[in-house]
């Protein structure tokens, strides 16, 4: 039961946060076609790619600096190797671009434009073993709760959960972060990172949990700590994350 909650709070939070690639569904001739357009980049150019729209079927992207008020530079389509292709300009660190597409004559999210992050290759011997860790750290954290809710014995795990989540959120999460983007890290005092802060928040209900370990209402204690935790990492991932400002470009962490 751990595992199945556990899986389904973590593909939840992938399929809702900010860098989940956006799905369309691009209409042609009674004809649809779900499109995928992404909104995370490495640091080169990024390709948009409209898979299975038919050849001859005129179509445009329409990109620009986001937050700003420049206007829309607008490049076509190319078809290339089977499909539509297209490229958004490589950005700086954290640098964002607002985008939408037109297929055939059509907009689409011309109304609520895509926004893509740029970000640093982030080397798979930091990013593996961080994205694990939380995970385990989640499915401690569920298990330990049905442990308090069935009244078996739970402390060894709640210690567990705690140490999980401190080397993944504390020490693989700012390597994460420093190799992504720069800082080490963007939450409180230093930022807005709600990545972070939701990290922070959850181990310190955790150290709390730890301390009262020999209080008779210490169940209680723990049974929230876990709550807490599914309610803020329920909040999609690397949101209110860091920014490159435009106007002074300079790596931003406020917003």
């Amino acid at each position: 039961m751990a595992v199945v909650i556990t899986l389904a709070l973590c593909i939840y939070q992938r399929m809702t946060g900010p860098t989940y690639p956006k799905r369309v569904t691009v209409e042609l001739s009674g004809e649809r076609y779900k499109i995928k357009l992404p909104r995370s980049g490495v640091r080169h150019d990024e390709a948009v790619v409209l898979k299975g729209v038919p050849q001859g079927v005129k179509s445009q992207l329409h990109f620009r600096r986001y937050p700003t008020a420049d206007a829309y530079t607008t490049v076509d389509f190319s078809f290339t190797d089977g499909a539509w292709q297209a490229s958004l300009p490589v950005q700086p660190v954290a640098g964002k671009l607002q985008y939408y597409i037109t297929v055939g004559g059509q907009d689409y999210s011309a109304d609520d434009p895509v926004v893509i992050r740029f970000r640093n290759d982030v080397p798979a011997g930091i990013l593996v073993p961080h994205i694990l860790l939380m995970f385990a750290a989640m499915l401690l954290a569920v298990y330990t709760f049905l442990l308090v809710v069935t009244g078996k014995p739970y402390s060894s795990w709640l210690k567990a959960t705690a140490a999980t989540l401190f080397v993944g959120g504390f020490i693989f999460g700012p390597l994460v972060q420093h190799s992504a983007f720069g800082p080490w890290w963007t939450g409180f005092p230093y930022g807005t990172d709600l990545t972070d802060n939701k990290t922070l928040l959850s181990f310190l209900f955790f150290m709390v949990a730890l301390a009262t370990l020999k209080w008779k209402h210490n169940r209680w204690v723990v049974a929230l700590a876990v709550l807490f935790m599914i309610v803020v990492f329920s909040i999609p991932h690397s949101a209110y994350g860091s920014e490159y400002d435009y106007a002074n470009q300079q790596l931003s962490t406020e917003k």
